[in-house]
């Protein structure tokens, strides 16, 4: 029985990379077409569905897009690669945790289904789309670079924020909130690229960095202040560096 043809490779880039940049927005683009989706009857209703469709989104795209032969979950980097470098890198971002805890207050009006909503399913949602459907899927389509692939999915995670900001309206505060994500975006994908092209050690990051952002209040001022912004950088960057160094640790090991 003949395999159904793949569209060709830059089609499905193409594809890959719009669909991580509308995902979160099908909604949105629904209204605009004049059929709107009403939200879930429940708190966070409307992001709750905006992030569900995301992910059956990445889903879809991914069984359509795969390499012939490859797994939806490995070609979205779900398939598990060991526990030690997502421990790693939960280790590194205890160096948040200590920063907000010295710069901010606890959140006292923090609930279990904020904490949930905002701090885990959320950052899981982005991390298959952008990550997982947005980069990881590329390299499997077409085993370039890891560093140019990464990159625009970057750009797009920092622009879907940077439009949640305001867009051009916000200004430089949207500017600035843009850029600092697609950051964000660029390690988190590195980190998944030093962790086998899987989607863990990123999403343990980004769930890390998040929840701490919330168990802790900053004032606006300090939040977007030099303080805060290294603190997200920094610890960023020191996950990649003690990844590495596992990495690297756990090759030597291999090759003895």
């Amino acid at each position: 029985m003949p395999h159904p043809s793949r569209p060709p490779t830059a089609m499905r880039l193409l594809l890959a990379l719009l669909g991580a940049g509308l995902g979160l927005n099908l909604r949105d683009l629904s209204a605009a077409a004049g059929l709107p989706i009403p939200a879930l009857p429940m708190p966070y209703g409307g992001s709750l569905l905006d992030n569900a469709l995301a992910v059956l989104v990445a889903l879809l795209l991914a069984a359509l897009l795969r390499p012939r032969g490859m797994g939806l979950a490995a070609s979205l980097g779900l398939r598990w690669n060991g526990a030690r470098g997502p421990l790693w890198v939960l280790l590194a971002s205890l160096v948040c945790w200590l920063g907000l805890a010295a710069l901010g207050t606890p959140n006292t009006a923090l609930t279990v289904l904020d904490a949930t909503m905002l701090a885990m399913l959320f950052p899981v949602a982005e991390e298959v789309l952008f990550r997982g459907l947005g980069f990881v899927l590329l390299v499997k389509i077409v085993r370039g670079p890891w560093a140019l692939l990464a990159l625009p999915q970057a750009l797009l995670f920092g622009m879907v924020h940077w439009l949640g900001f305001g867009g051009v309206e916000g200004g430089s505060l949207a500017m600035f909130v843009g850029a600092v994500i697609a950051l964000g975006g660029f390690i988190f994908a590195w980190l998944d690229h030093l962790d086998g092209d899987t989607l863990w050690c990123g999403l343990v990051l980004h769930v890390s960095m998040n929840l701490a952002w919330n168990v802790f209040s900053l004032d606006d001022a300090v939040a977007l202040g030099w303080q805060a912004t290294s603190l997200r950088i920094g610890t960023a960057v020191l996950a990649v560096v003690v990844l590495s160094l596992h990495r690297r640790q756990k090759r030597a090991v291999t090759l003895r």
